[in-house]
């Protein structure tokens, strides 16, 4: 019996291992809080969460069958999980029968006997929900799923198994064997019991055949262990079946729970969104080829999950555009809007729905995450070193289907060197048809690639009011040669940065239409450029 409910023609695999670069994806995008929620304290479920949404999936086809399959889930979520905890009764049961050490056939038949016991017990669970549920659901992986229950699991068969074990059951035993080399026996074959049916004989009224018999002493300890010996070689085919059978059906549950789980996981993740008010919806995977990426009230769903109370979403477009970059005012939901990206590209290429009110992009191999990250300790490199090693890590990994996320990449040398250092990197990158969403404050960068790359980038800016005030609206809009880092100063000290111009009369015309759009300009320090 086959699941298929992540796959069309394949099993899920929730242990096999990850490609490299994984858990900086993970931790960049805080994804281990998406997974506690998916998960809702089964373990087993966040790792089933955590699995299907780092394996990307890149075939729009079997996206849109996981679609389908969450879509009833979402309209029927007492179907899977009722089904869901009926594989984890059978596992968890299966782990409490207890069997004896020794692979003695008799041992083996009494275990196998038990779990299959169990088994049929949860088999027939599952076929009752199949029956009462097969004609409501509409996708085709779980219609068919069901549909299969209803066949395999027939009341006919469920009989014969019944009968089946009704008869292992029994402590006697009806073999036969013949004498072979030394008179030892061999061609043990296990017989139906005389009681269990009327020989010719009895149908004719004659007396049985004579036949011999040999009882052993109550003390006979060797003769106990004899028979003992000769029981087990008569049922030892029936033993290895029946063990088989067992393993076979604890299979089945197991990639039931697994791939169920996916979706568990999801319905989850969907009931605490809704609760705490926000969208949700079934994004559009495009084929890989040419870069798609569209969306309104794109949000980070982890905000949601922490309990923020405003969370503001972005539209975007960027359809046919390689590159998107993103400026302007710091702590104006820059980063937020790039792990929101992340983090729906992820959701969509696991067959999920998305954090937004609609989205649709094309199918990337990987996503792949260059974040900031805190000073190294120990002080055994600088900081530039350590971000120019996990980018050329990040190089050796990326393919021309990668989307790749840049956060603040090289802020940590100065304005030029930082510039160019981004700017040689992103050319063959953007040049081999890999899609990049940049945060930056490197003015001179963005600056530059606004004016070469024309409608082949998407240049996004964070607003800013008047007043200082943070919308954390992301507009289209050309870089400025600040990030308001005054606006911050303020806050925390109360008044002015010192220097900080009063007049437009004192800025060039770049700063000065900065300051038009309300931005503060502190004066520039050597090869640093703009600052605040």
């Amino acid at each position: 019996m086959k699941v298929h409910l992540l796959y069309p023609d394949e099993d899920f695999d929730p242990a096999r291992t990850l490609a490299p670069g994984v858990d900086d994806v993970i931790r960049d995008l805080g994804l281990e809080i998406v997974f506690e929620a998916m998960g809702a304290g089964d373990p087993f479920l966040r790792d089933v969460a955590r699995q299907a949404l780092a394996a990307t999936v890149d075939d729009p086809a079997t996206i849109r069958y996981r679609q389908a399959i969450l879509a009833d889930a979402l309209h029927r979520p007492e179907v899977v999980r009722e089904a869901y905890a009926i594989a984890v009764d059978a596992i968890e049961g299966e782990r409490r029968i207890w069997g004896a050490a020794s692979d003695h056939p008799g041992s083996v038949l009494g275990r196998a006997v038990r779990v299959l016991d169990l088994f049929v017990v949860h088999l027939r669970k599952l076929r009752t929900l199949a029956d009462a549920h097969g004609a409501e659901v509409a996708s085709d992986g779980l219609r068919r799923l069901l549909a299969m229950l209803a066949a395999e699991l027939d009341d006919a068969y469920l009989r014969t198994v019944d009968d089946h074990l009704r008869r292992l059951r029994r402590d006697d035993v009806l073999m036969s064997a013949r004498l072979g080399l030394a008179n030892r026996g061999t061609g043990y074959v296990l017989r139906r019991p005389r009681h269990a049916r009327r020989g010719w004989r009895e149908w004719l009224g004659l007396p049985d055949r004579p036949s011999l018999t040999y009882e052993i002493a109550e003390r006979d300890d060797a003769g106990a262990r004899a028979l003992g010996d000769l029981k087990g070689r008569g049922v030892a085919l029936a033993a290895i079946a029946l063990a088989q059978s067992a393993d076979h059906i604890l299979g089945f549950f197991r990639l039931l729970r697994a791939e169920l789980g996916f979706y568990v996981g999801a319905l989850n993740l969907h009931e605490r969104l809704a609760g705490a008010g926000e969208a949700t919806c079934f994004p559009e995977p495009l084929p890989a080829g040419r870069p798609a990426l569209a969306a309104t009230g794109i949000y980070d769903p982890c905000l949601a999950l922490l309990g923020v109370e405003r969370i503001v979403g972005n539209d975007v477009q960027a359809d046919g555009r390689r590159l998107v970059m993103v400026t302007g005012a710091n702590r104006g939901g820059k980063s937020t809007f790039l792990r929101s990206i992340g983090i729906a590209q992820l959701m969509m290429q696991a067959g999920m729905f998305v954090a937004a009110r609609s989205f649709r992009a094309d199918v990337r191999d990987r996503v792949l995450c260059h974040f900031r990250r805190e000073e190294d300790a120990s002080l055994r490199s600088g900081k530039l070193d350590e971000e120019l090693g996990r980018m050329s890590v990040l190089v050796d990994r990326v393919t021309p289907a990668s989307l790749v996320l840049l956060n603040e990449s090289f802020a940590s040398t100065n304005e030029r060197e930082g510039s160019e250092i981004a700017r040689q990197i992103l050319a063959p990158l953007l040049d081999a048809g890999v899609k990049v969403v940049y945060v930056t404050h490197l003015y001179d960068l963005a600056a530059g690639l606004h004016g070469e790359l024309g409608p082949d980038a998407l240049f996004l800016r964070a607003e800013r009011g008047p007043d200082g005030r943070r919308t954390f609206r992301l507009l289209e809009a050309e870089p400025l040669p600040t990030s308001f880092g005054a606006d911050v100063y303020r806050r925390v000290f109360g008044a002015d940065p010192p220097g900080a111009p009063t007049t437009d009369a004192a800025m060039g015309p770049v700063e000065g239409a900065a300051a038009a759009a309300g931005a503060v300009i502190l004066p520039r320090r050597g090869l640093g450029g703009a600052i605040g």
